[in-house]
């Protein structure tokens, strides 16, 4: 299987962070870089991490194009924002992996994608886990009582807690930050993603079209999108 990075480029000078981004991913992988211009090509290994330039102009969001590849690309996808520069500027929490999660229907995928990309850095996994209230909160008559949502969301992290465990069993040198919270899973990522040296989504599973635009369009870091 023909294992390789593929970095997305163009003869404008947009993309360079892409490039950048990739060279340093297939280091650390140990794996062939391949640089295009233009439109990548057809029939990429289901192996192969395709890395993409991503225009961080306030009046432009993520492309037609960009969007159709993140789709339906049948490998991990990383636009990479044109601004993008490791560590330039001092945050303040240490460099780390974030994943978002649903906890309820997992991308198993996308989990050991987030797990190694942490091994290779040598950082923290910080898995965040966005959920809502139950449908049952909104015929009560009042405000939620403190003991039901503490009920609920103990339930979450015990479904947080299970989830990670065969991973952190499978990769016992990553620390992982567990995070529970009560928010749209595009919110709880922004929320979290300063400092982080890449976040890491699955395709579907709470993260449609949408919310994956709206991802890319608040994320100053390369943003995985794992199938």
């Amino acid at each position: 299987m023909n294992r390789v990075i593929i970095a997305c480029a163009n003869g404008t000078g947009r993309g360079r962070a892409a490039v950048d981004w990739a060279t340093r991913e297939a280091s650390l992988r140990g794996l062939p870089l391949e640089v295009v211009y233009g439109s990548p090509p057809d029939g990429l290994s289901p192996a192969a991490v395709l890395v993409l330039g991503l225009s961080t102009a306030q009046d432009d969001t993520a492309g037609p194009a960009q969007l159709a590849l993140v789709a339906a690309s049948a490998c991990p996808v990383v636009p990479v924002p044109d601004d993008h520069t490791p560590f330039a500027v001092p945050v303040r929490h240490p460099p780390h992996v974030t994943i978002g999660l649903n906890a309820r229907h997992p991308v198993e995928r996308a989990i050991d994608f987030a797990f190694d990309a942490a091994r290779l850095r040598d950082v923290r996994l910080h898995a965040v886990h966005a959920w809502e209230l139950p449908a049952c909160a909104a015929e009560l008559p009042s405000t939620v009582p403190v003991e039901d949502r503490a009920t609920w969301e103990d339930h979450e992290v015990q479904l947080l807690a299970d989830t990670l465990r065969p991973w952190r069993l499978k990769y016992p040198r990553v620390p992982v930050l567990e995070d529970v919270l009560l928010l749209s899973p595009t919110e709880a990522l922004a929320h979290h993603a300063e400092g982080a040296a890449l976040v890491v989504v699955g395709r579907g599973a709470g993260m449609g079209p949408d919310a994956v635009q709206a991802l890319l369009r608040e994320s100053r870091c390369p943003v995985a999108v794992v199938p």
